[in-house]
């Protein structure tokens, strides 16, 4: 007899004992019954209860953990007689059926694949981002998380390896060792090797041995190196897929090296996967102000008609490292590759585009593609490329070598009706002054403005600005004029200030924790589709072949300084006030 066959109407289930030879197959077939307890649930269907497997957290969502399963007499008391039931009840699961959960095999619903386990973003951040959604209940309990690398480890010796890169944060301390224990518990190792072909194979096996017979899906993280990722990735395709649920990949930018390289991975991918199962990650668009842009723009009225060339006299973005968050930009990616590529023109789309018919990721990609493609190909005479001097002893010496560009500098403009003739203005660079993130949105001047003489000098003082700042705090700024108190008639650029600190308590999640949530609930519009990274690939090129050609040599600028001189010429170029330091 099949559990399907065993459909009683919602108001008999709720009143009649299982004593049927429904619920005598259920209990003597309870001991080999192949499905999780964890993974039991009962939901409504044309007004039969049905017991099933799978969806773990449904349960829990509506009616709490298994244990608020209630047996006949606790749910229905005296209604017996009546044959009715209170509203809100659980619905009604035998005493006999809910005693047999302890005795079926457990089996994880989510498996989550970190490969190059060992390595220091996987360490750092990727797995501290995973205990952080474990503990927040964003990862069911019976969820497994496995780690492959190609060093002999063991289970225990990887559990070590991340237990002393896991802590708690502010608000996550009630119960944090016994969270910490649970997840460590359900982290695996596998031995990759040196053939990710049977490596993949032996992970897959692995996988199934902790899934059970559930119905499972799987998210692969790729933390290994670009020249490792196809093999990788491929291999995954054809070896560790779920039999059952999805599979999704998560790669880690640089999405190639030129346009042709990129074309070849995004090929290479699709070969063995959907579009819908890639999720090309950067951490940096994990950050509050990136959400924040389109909530900014589209809830508040007060922005959107006035988000256009006749308000809007530029935009800058700024992405400012200081000596002490200088990262190293190896193996010759340099910051156009590594941060302009995606971050940068991430955010001018998501800052740019018309607002999207739902708050569907496809959605809001296909109106981020549309500005990419608009976008202009960048000018070499229209970017600004440096290098910061390293300091080796008393001398001082240029990294002249196979490391790209420190600093760009660049003028892009969107040709569409929306944006046309307004410059977008961007500075990214690392081991400068000050570390600082950035969007400064400059409107124009008031048309025959009265109070000009009042203003000062420098008519530019006393323009409107909208500024969002990620870092150092975050923040969202309004510059607008103001009377000074007191007589006579002076006005003064004021500020409105968010600062967010003091508005929420709130610890903000990490980065990885914020896009790793989003790659499991199947959000991908933060994420760059194959049509995204192409179009951007065809605004750098440009650029690109310049310095490949090694046509254009970058400005040196001083360790620690303000970056190259000849970024204030290209502002002064465009017509642009250079945003405060």
């Amino acid at each position: 007899m099949s559990l399907t066959s065993c459909l009683l109407p919602f108001s008999q289930s709720a009143t009649a004992p299982l004593t049927s030879t429904c619920s005598c197959h259920l209990s003597a077939s309870f001991s080999t019954f192949p499905v999780s307890s964890r993974n039991y649930y009962s939901y409504l269907r044309n007004e039969s209860l049905v017991l099933n497997g799978g969806g773990s957290n449904l349960w829990r969502r509506f009616y709490g953990s298994a244990a608020d399963l209630r047996s006949e007499e606790t749910i229905l008391e005296t209604d017996l007689v009546t044959g009715s039931h209170k509203a809100g009840d659980s619905p009604y699961v035998s005493k006999q059926f809910l005693d047999g959960l302890s005795d079926v095999p457990r089996g994880a619903s989510l498996c989550i694949a970190v490969v190059g386990a060992t390595g220091e973003l996987a360490r750092g951040k990727i797995f501290p981002a995973l205990f952080a959604l474990y503990y927040s209940g964003y990862l069911p309990e019976d969820v497994g998380i496995f780690g492959y690398s190609r060093k002999n480890l063991t289970d225990e010796d990887l559990r070590s390896i991340i237990a002393s890169t896991l802590t708690c944060r502010v608000d996550h301390q009630e119960n944090c060792g016994d969270k910490m224990d649970a997840f460590l518990s359900r982290t695996y190792y596998i031995n990759g090797g040196y053939d990710n072909r049977d490596g993949m194979s032996r992970l897959d096996k692995r996988m199934k041995q902790i899934e059970g017979v559930s119905k499972a899906n799987r998210i692969f993280y790729l933390s290994v190196p670009q020249e490792a990722l196809v093999d990788v990735a491929c291999n995954i395709g054809d070896k560790a897929q779920a039999p059952q649920g999805w599979t999704r990949i998560i790669v880690e930018k640089p999405f190639g090296f030129n346009s042709y390289s990129s074309h070849q991975l995004t090929k290479s991918l699709l070969s063995k996967f959907e579009e819908r199962q890639i999720y090309r990650i950067d951490h940096m668009l994990g950050r509050n102000l990136i959400e924040n842009l389109t909530v900014l723009r589209f809830s508040n009225l007060v922005f959107e008609p006035l988000w256009n060339r006749t308000y809007i006299r530029n935009v800058q973005v700024i992405v400012s490292e200081s000596v002490a968050q200088t990262a190293k930009y190896s193996d010759g990616y340099g910051i156009i590759r590594d941060i302009f590529h995606s971050h940068i023109l991430q955010t001018i789309a998501l800052l740019t585009m018309e607002p999207p018919i739902s708050l569907d990721g496809e959605d809001i990609r296909n109106e981020k593609v549309k500005v990419l493609r608009s976008t202009r190909r960048l000018d070499p005479a229209d970017a600004i490329l440096g290098q910061y001097k390293s300091r080796s002893g008393d001398k001082n010496e240029a990294i002249l070598n196979s490391v790209g560009p420190t600093y760009c500098a660049a003028a892009l403009y969107i040709d569409n009706a929306r944006w046309d003739g307004v410059p977008f203005l961007v500075r990214v660079g690392t081991g400068l002054i000050k570390h600082r993130v950035e969007i400064h949105v400059q409107f124009r001047h008031v048309p025959g403005n009265i109070y000009r003489d009042n203003i000062g000098v420098n008519i530019d003082l006393g323009t409107n600005e909208l500024i969002l700042r990620d870092e150092p705090d975050e923040a969202i700024l309004v510059k607008i004029n103001n009377k000074v108190p007191g007589l006579g008639l002076q006005l003064d650029a004021s500020e409105l200030n968010l600062l967010y600190k003091d508005r929420y308590s709130t610890e903000v999640p990490d980065s990885y924790e914020h896009l790793i949530h989003d790659v499991i609930d199947g959000d991908n519009h933060l994420f760059m589709r194959s049509d995204e990274v192409a179009a951007a690939w065809n605004i750098l090129s440009p650029v690109l072949d310049e310095i490949d050609k090694h046509h254009t040599a970058p400005e040196l600028y001083e360790f620690g300084g303000r970056g190259p001189v000849g970024a204030y010429y290209l502002w002064a170029k465009h017509g642009v006030p250079w945003a405060d330091e």
